[in-house]
């Protein structure tokens, strides 16, 4: 019994050996790459022209079906659906490029923790499995801090 007991204390301190950054990166990189996609799905992509021998690269464009998502299906409350799909496909590209970097990191987890919630209460809450794990991500995050990979790191480190 006493071996069971040791064994089990070696195996908790070595899980308490995973160092909080190799968590956070993990946390932030699986969280942005979730919204990323999803914003992605809002646009069409980058507009490339080439007229008159001149390469023109344009912005992406809210793609045509996003409004029509938003008035169809998520029907949220408060919000027109031409004003919803611009930011909701903005945000789902900014902050989760944030995030990734590390920079802003509890100011972009906040965001998308509203962005969850909103989410859950108004659109799929039958998702609440889905959500409450990108909660929890992003509570982490918020309360620990992005790690020591990060933008925000380097620069309190520098500054």
């Amino acid at each position: 019994m006493a071996s069971v007991s040791l064994l089990l204390r070696q195996c908790i301190a070595l899980c308490a050996r995973i160092p909080h950054s190799l968590i956070a990166l993990l946390a932030r990189f699986s969280v942005a790459a979730v919204f990323w996609k999803s914003g992605q799905t809002k646009i069409q992509g980058l507009a490339i022209d080439i007229v008159g021998g001149d390469f023109q690269l344009g912005w992406p464009r809210l793609s045509e079906s996003a409004i029509a998502l938003f008035r169809d299906e998520y029907r949220l409350p408060f919000v027109p659906p031409e004003i919803a799909a611009p930011l909701a496909a903005c945000a789902e590209h900014v902050f989760p490029l944030l995030l990734l970097v590390g920079l802003a990191t509890r100011f972009s987890a906040l965001a998308l923790l509203g962005m969850t919630l909103t989410i859950q209460l108004f659109v799929y809450p039958d998702a609440y499995p889905t959500h409450g794990t990108w909660a929890a991500l992003l509570l982490y995050l918020v309360a620990q801090g992005p790690g020591k990979l990060s933008l925000d790191q380097w620069i309190a480190r520098r500054f």
